[in-house]
């Protein structure tokens, strides 16, 4: 059975959306974090999206020329949605049902992991039903003070803390198994 892994870039505050993060940007040159970026992706076999991440990433994705982009670019890639009309990003697949038997039958089949860029509705989904099996959060050293917070009222989880990891430019990576 194949672990759903969610990775998330929020600021100290807890953002992780909004108009605010354009500035995690300004740490992508950090060698270390692209490295590691690269190799969770190397990691897994498919990416798995809602639409409005779909939406953003096809603006963003294709136009990147690193080794990352270049994976995340070939992936094969679920996108949970319905009322997205195609997708035409390399290798999408439209989804369209009930989310968590469609996400079951993925973790079921036989290869690597599942990963998920950010925490949308289909995150919250996956958390609420106990999907999730991993979460790693890049906290950057960024209080942003608006926008959408990571953790929503009535959210719930227990982590147990699985691995650190801090980069030159002050990110901190950590990562937390989740139990139900």
């Amino acid at each position: 059975m194949r672990n759903i892994l969610e990775s998330t870039l929020v600021s100290l505050d807890g953002i992780y959306a909004g108009a605010a993060i354009s500035r995690f940007a300004e740490y992508r040159d950090d060698e270390a974090y692209m490295r590691d970026g690269l190799d969770q992706a190397l990691s897994c076999d498919a990416l798995l999206m809602g639409r409005t991440t779909y939406e953003n990433f096809t603006k963003i994705w294709p136009r990147r020329t690193d080794p990352w982009a270049d994976r995340i670019n070939a992936m094969p890639k679920y996108v949970f949605s319905s009322t997205l009309e195609k997708a035409d990003w390399n290798n999408a697949t439209i989804v369209r049902g009930d989310v968590v038997t469609e996400v079951t039958k993925l973790k079921q089949q036989e290869g690597h992991n599942l990963l998920i860029y950010g925490h949308g509705i289909l995150g919250e989904t996956l958390l609420k039903h106990h999907l999730l099996d991993a979460l790693s959060l890049l906290i950057f050293p960024l209080v942003l003070g608006q926008g959408k917070q990571r953790f929503r009222q009535d959210e719930t989880a227990t982590l147990k803390l699985v691995a650190t990891k801090s980069f030159s430019k002050g990110i901190v990576k950590l990562t937390y198994g989740l139990h139900s």
